[in-house]
């Protein structure tokens, strides 16, 4: 079980709920990929109009926690309004510290998110900051009580896989909270390479949202993430400079 504060969850599957080409699509997507966490930009929901469109009415409310972000966020008085926002509609008490430092690569901004992260614990949420693949920032965060932390795997949206996997295998040692890898995830090979190298859960989005059929690859990132915890707890063999034979060679007759 991943456990994250007060919540557990037996899915280490984060999905997030923005651009699908339907809702019936992101029904079936959502439905498929088994997650038990959805998350979405407080920004683009009509928390307060039942009047308006809403992309969680095609869903079983009761089968998810949700996790919204505070994506659109330039500093930490913003992303503690965005937070609080979305806590007074009653979704839910997490939230997904996203404060955006950076408009060309939307990186995070490491000093803001640590004020808005501090703030949101002193009011009781429960805090999972998006931040950098910064193994000094991630220890931080984890100091200041962060429940989760969610290192990128590489930009936002861009679907490069893990491009720094040593500094993240530096995060990943050192947390005693659960590490949740965010953003930049493209493939299943991604996302269970996240695992092996003993990630807590993925959070995605785009690779899925995005792909030919969002459906097949809900399944396809629900099974990678699965076989690569798998992988992880089995442990991979030591890799080695040259070939060592699979058979025996005793016994075997030579040539006269």
């Amino acid at each position: 079980m991943l456990t994250i504060g007060n919540y557990q969850f037996s899915s280490r599957l984060f999905l997030g709920t923005g651009k699908y080409p339907n809702y019936t699509i992101q029904k079936q997507a959502v439905d498929q990929s088994e997650t038990e966490v959805l998350t979405f930009s407080v920004r683009r929901m009509n928390i307060f109009d039942a009047e308006q469109p809403n992309f969680l009415e095609e869903l079983d409310l009761q089968r998810y926690r949700f996790l919204p972000n505070t994506a659109g966020a330039k500093n930490a008085e913003e992303a503690v309004r965005i937070a609080k926002l979305a806590d007074a509609s009653g979704l839910c008490d997490m939230v997904k510290v996203e404060v955006i430092g950076c408009d060309k690569t939307l990186l995070p901004d490491p000093v803001e998110t640590l004020k808005a992260t501090e703030i949101l614990l002193e009011e009781g949420f429960t805090v999972l900051p998006y931040t950098s693949d910064d193994v000094v920032l991630a220890r931080k965060l984890e100091e200041l009580g962060a429940h989760a932390i969610m290192p990128g795997a590489s930009p936002i949206g861009s679907g490069q896989g893990i491009i720094n996997p040593l500094h993240l295998q530096f995060i990943i040692e050192q947390a005693k909270v659960p590490v949740i890898v965010d953003a930049g995830i493209g493939s299943p090979k991604d996302a269970a390479f996240a695992m092996e190298l003993g990630a807590d859960g993925v959070l995605l989005n785009t690779a899925v949202a995005g792909a030919r059929d969002p459906v097949k690859m809900a399944e396809a990132m629900k099974l990678a993430i699965k076989a690569g915890r798998l992988g992880y707890q089995a442990g991979r063999i030591d890799k080695k400079e040259y070939a060592v034979a699979s058979s025996p060679l005793e016994g075997v007759s030579e040539r006269g």
